[in-house]
């Protein structure tokens, strides 16, 4: 099973300066829209080809658009004995907070 975090969270951890595992899972014309810093870039779809570049010590934050497919790429790596948490809102969310 995986948690789950809320973006405001994430943004918390990381101005107090904690180093923080992310996975950014969404396509290329979205990420290039922007992304967290300090995001790995690893498409959804290439995770299973790719699962030698997530980290297993210690807990990687997965990050989507919406919540979805971080939630899905966190049900699969889980089952690979890794420490997953889901960003819940994804990008939308970060970026709506981040307006406020």
């Amino acid at each position: 099973m995986f948690r789950e975090i809320e973006p405001s969270e994430v943004r918390r951890r990381l101005l107090a300066g904690e180093s923080l595992q992310m996975i950014d899972v969404r396509e290329d014309d979205e990420v290039a829209q922007g992304m967290i810093s300090g995001a790995k870039h690893i498409p959804l779809g290439e995770i299973p080809a790719r699962l030698d570049e997530i980290p297993r010590d210690g807990e990687v934050i997965m990050i989507c658009r919406s919540g979805g497919r971080s939630m899905r790429a966190c049900q699969y790596l889980s089952q690979h004995g890794i420490d997953c948490v889901n960003m819940v809102g994804g990008m939308l969310q970060w970026n709506e907070e981040e307006e406020e």
